[in-house]
């Protein structure tokens, strides 16, 4: 085991038993909402993934130490301490590690920490992807990097529209990460459950993903990114949201907003054009995407 990495007693005990487990990032706890509705859908999330029979490891980095699983305290301070905890992506690691300071991890962090201990499934709100203007700034999420080549499935809703979906799409092609989706055949934009791009494969049952990702692991390829359509009461007007996220780049683009501010920056405002309807969904994507986490990773279990 990694000398830097802690994992909670009933994750550690899970795992070596072959329970199902799934991870779960921290920086929606930290960066994605306000406290305490933060820290409420951190705990829900937990509870969900509990319900559906897998074991839940939220993952964060605290005084130092890479965490795979928290207490409820430790989800209390993050939520508490919101953006003053350090957004930590790969890059942060070891510089965090070294000074004994917090950081909640973002999908690329939350997946290498994941695949350290050995857990193999991840649900998560949305991935980053390729910035509109990449061509120009070179703005790529490292989220990309990370699925090819970490082997964990990831469970989200897609990517949101604040990004280029066709250039994030051709950039998991090059690097070889298959995009999977859950019951349809078109990536869902993450407050939306279209946006116009087909996935590569859509597959209908758990059973399914949980077969080719064990056989993905048996030819020793990277992840595996499987996109879950928000339920579609859930989810909101694409004029609408497509308008709030407009407004909201131009708005970044003007001020200057780049880098790991831009993520933050967008959603806040989008969050702010739409009257906090875009924060509703996307705390009910989450659970939807944890349900079918836990599902997976049961499947995953039962055929090891």
């Amino acid at each position: 085991m990694n000398r830097y990495l802690d994992v909670a007693p009933q994750v550690r005990q899970a795992l070596d038993a072959g329970q199902p487990v799934v991870a779960l990032e921290s920086t929606i706890i930290s960066h994605g909402m306000p406290y305490p509705q933060n820290v409420e859908t951190a705990l829900q999330v937990e509870r969900i993934v509990r319900d559906s029979g897998a074991v839940p490891a939220t993952v964060a980095i605290l005084g130092g130490r890479l965490k795979l699983g928290l207490t409820q305290q430790e989800i209390e301070h993050l939520g508490k301490k919101g953006q003053d905890v350090s957004k930590a992506s790969r890059r942060d690691l070891a510089v965090l590690a070294a000074r004994g300071a917090d950081g909640a991890t973002t999908v690329a962090t939350t997946m290498f920490i994941a695949a350290l201990a050995g857990v193999e499934v991840f649900a998560t709100g949305g991935i980053g992807g390729v910035h509109r203007g990449a061509e120009v700034t070179m703005d790529i999420s490292a989220d990309l990097e990370e699925l090819a080549r970490t082997p964990v499935l990831v469970v989200c809703a897609g990517a949101k529209s604040i990004l280029d979906l066709g250039l994030t799409l051709e950039y998991l092609e090059t690097k070889g990460v298959p995009v999977v989706g859950y019951g349809t055949d078109e990536l869902p934009a993450f407050y939306t459950s279209k946006s116009g791009y087909p996935v590569d494969y859509r597959m209908d049952t758990p059973e399914e993903i949980a077969a080719a990702f064990r056989a993905s692991r048996a030819l020793n390829l990277g992840g595996m990114l499987v996109t879950n359509p928000i339920p579609d009461q859930f989810a909101m007007d694409p004029q609408v949201i497509n308008r709030a996220i407009d407004e909201a780049v131009a708005q970044a683009t003007a001020q200057g907003i780049h880098g790991k501010q831009t993520t933050p920056f967008l959603l806040a405002k989008v969050k702010e054009l739409t009257g906090g309807d875009s924060l509703e969904s996307n705390i009910q994507l989450v659970y939807h995407n944890a349900r079918l986490a836990a599902r997976i990773a049961v499947c995953l279990a039962a055929q090891s």
